[in-house]
């Protein structure tokens, strides 16, 4: 659930998270190769990388903002059941849920509280709507450039090539951003 709505066919926001991936990816492979990435026949430049970023950035920051008030906060902490790791896992992916998918919660957090209903509402309006805007803005910064001829230094994106630096971007980008918070809470729980 941490890889967000990447994948094709993901509720509400699959379709849209892929291309910023692969814009990504591409722009990954530009600075990989020394040129200015292109993608679909336009320039992947400052303003759409920084789209692209900020989308990216949308979910794991409220996952893991709202996670870290919830455990450094009394009122939040008292609603877990269990303690430690686990107390952690639950309200980390309670977080992971509402703003990545539907908002479902471990049964051993009491998520019925004020606390949680609001933070819960607000992770999962913000998780939903910001990424819409980033992915309409990207939309919109390519809509207005011309499209620029195929050169022998474009990156084919039918290729393999292509597919296995596009996997490879989202595991790493995924794996960097929560591999922490994973450490803390289920990674700890399965080896204690």
């Amino acid at each position: 659930m941490m890889l967000g709505e990447i994948a094709p066919g993901g509720v509400g926001s699959g379709l849209y998270g892929m291309p910023i991936m692969a814009v990504v990816a591409v722009f990954i492979a530009g600075l990989m190769v020394g040129r200015t990435p292109e993608y679909l026949g336009k320039r992947i430049g400052t303003s759409e990388i920084k789209l692209a970023a900020l989308y990216i950035l949308v979910a794991p920051a409220l996952v893991l903002v709202f996670t870290a008030v919830a455990m450094a906060l009394p009122t939040p902490a008292n609603s877990m059941t269990n303690s430690g790791a686990h107390g952690f896992s639950e309200i980390l992916y309670a977080y992971t849920s509402a703003s990545n998918n539907n908002g479902s919660a471990f049964a051993g957090l009491n998520a019925d509280t004020r606390w949680f209903d609001t933070t819960l509402g607000i992770a999962m309006l913000l998780g939903r709507f910001l990424p819409m805007l980033f992915v309409l803005a990207l939309a919109g910064s390519l809509a207005r450039q011309t499209p620029v001829p195929v050169t022998a230094g474009t990156l084919r994106t039918e290729k393999p090539l292509f597919t296995g630096l596009l996997v490879g971007a989202i595991l790493i980008i995924t794996g960097l951003t929560y591999f922490p918070a994973l450490a803390l809470g289920p990674l700890a729980e399965g080896l204690a």
